[in-house]
C-alpha cells in the first residue's frame, strides 16, 4: 500500500472516530437520562452499565485517535453532553415509541460508522482499530437487538422496559387524539353512563358507531371517568353487552384490563390469587398471547405487586416481543 493510500485512509478513520466519540458520548448521557425512566431496579443497573459502558467505548476511542495523530476533541464532551440535553427535552413533546426510535437510530448510526471503521482498519492494516471496531460493533448490536425488543413491548401493549415519563403520557395522548374521534367517543360512554332507559336507543346508536374503534374507545374512557372508573366502567360494558353493542362492551372491558380494575376470575389463570409466588410465576411462563401477559401484569400490579412475579411477567412479554420481531432468545 502507498504512502499516499495509507494516509488517506487513516485521514477517514481519524474522521470516523471522532464522529464515533461525539456519538458515544451522547449515547452515554441518554443512557443516563433513561436510568429514571426504567420501570424496573433490573433495567435501571442495566442502563447504568451501558452509560459506564459508553463511557469507556470513549476513553478507547480517544486513545486511538492520539494514535493515530489525531488531535484530542476538548470540545467533544460538552457537545455531547448538550446533543443529549436537546434531544432529551425536545423528546418530551413526543410519545414514547418516537423517543426510542430515535435511540435506535443513534445506535444504528454508531453500529454502521464501526462496522465502516473496521473494514477501514483491515484495509489500513491497523489491527488495534479493528479490534476496537468490532468491540463496538458488539456492543452496538447488542444495544439494537435491546431497543428493538421495548419497542416489541410497547407495540405489544405491555408496559415495556421504560415507561413514558408525564409529558410523553400527555404526548401520546395528544397523538390519538389528532388520529381519532376521541372526543365523539367519550361523548358516547358519557351517554351510555347516564340515564340508560331515557337513552336507550340514542347510545344504542352512537355505541354501534364507536364499533371498531376500540382504542378510542379506551382512552376516551381513561380521560372522563376518574371517579368509581371501575363501577363505571363495569355499568358500561353492563348496558352495551344488554344492548348487543359487543365491540364496545369489548372496548370498555379492555380499557378495565389496562386500568387493573378486573377480578381474578377474569384473569387467563385459573385460581391465580391462591397461588404462592412461585406457582404463579411458572403459570406466567405458559402464558401465550401478550394480551393475557398484559392482563396479569396490571393486575398484579394493582393488587398483590409482588416484584418477582410482575418480574416475571416482564420476562414473559419480552420473549413474546422477541418472537415477534425475529430475535433469538
Amino acid at each position: 500500500m502507498t504512502d499516499t493510500l495509507l494516509k488517506a485512509d487513516t485521514a477517514k478513520i481519524v474522521n470516523q472516530l471522532r464522529a464515533l466519540v461525539l456519538l458515544t458520548r451522547t449515547e452515554e448521557q441518554v443512557a443516563r437520562i433513561r436510568v429514571g425512566q426504567a420501570r424496573t431496579e433490573a433495567v435501571r443497573r442495566e442502563l447504568t452499565q451501558n452509560a459506564d459502558h459508553a463511557a469507556e467505548r470513549t476513553k478507547a476511542i480517544t486513545e486511538q485517535l492520539r494514535v493515530l495523530g489525531g488531535v484530542p476533541d476538548v470540545v467533544t464532551p460538552a457537545v455531547g453532553r448538550l446533543a443529549a440535553f436537546l434531544k432529551a427535552t425536545l423528546e418530551q413533546g413526543e410519545p414514547l415509541e418516537e423517543a426510542l426510535l430515535q435511540d435506535l437510530s443513534l445506535e444504528h448510526q454508531l453500529l454502521d460508522r464501526a462496522t465502516y471503521v473496521k473494514v477501514l482498519a483491515e484495509k489500513a492494516e491497523l489491527p488495534r482499530v479493528k479490534a476496537l471496531a468490532e468491540r463496538l460493533i458488539t456492543a452496538h448490536s447488542a444495544t439494537v437487538e435491546w431497543l428493538t425488543v421495548v419497542l416489541a413491548e410497547e407495540a405489544l401493549g405491555g408496559p415495556a422496559a421504560l415507561q413514558p415519563t408525564p409529558f410523553q403520557r400527555v404526548a401520546g395522548g395528544a397523538v390519538r387524539v389528532a388520529n381519532a374521534p376521541v372526543r365523539f367517543a367519550a361523548n358516547a360512554v358519557n351517554e351510555v353512563l347516564d340515564t340508560a332507559q331515557q337513552r336507550r336507543e340514542e347510545a344504542g346508536q352512537k355505541l354501534g358507531e364507536v364499533a371498531g374503534k376500540a382504542t378510542s374507545f379506551t382512552d376516551a374512557v381513561r380521560e372522563t371517568l376518574t371517579v368509581g372508573r371501575s363501577a363505571a366502567l363495569r355499568r358500561a360494558e353492563r348496558i352495551a353487552r344488554r344492548e348487543g353493542n359487543t365491540e364496545a362492551a369489548d372496548a370498555a372491558k379492555a380499557a378495565r384490563e389496562e386500568l387493573g380494575d378486573i377480578s381474578a376470575a377474569e384473569l387467563p389463570i385459573k385460581g391465580f390469587d391462591s397461588l404462592s409466588t412461585q406457582d404463579a410465576i411458572k403459570a406466567v411462563k405458559q402464558l401465550r398471547t401478550a394480551h393475557e401477559v398484559n392482563v396479569v401484569i396490571r393486575y398484579e400490579e394493582t393488587h398483590k405487586n409482588r416484584t418477582a412475579v410482575v418480574n416475571a411477567t416482564q420476562t414473559r412479554l419480552a420473549a413474546l416481543a422477541k418472537e415477534a420481531v425475529g430475535v433469538d432468545s
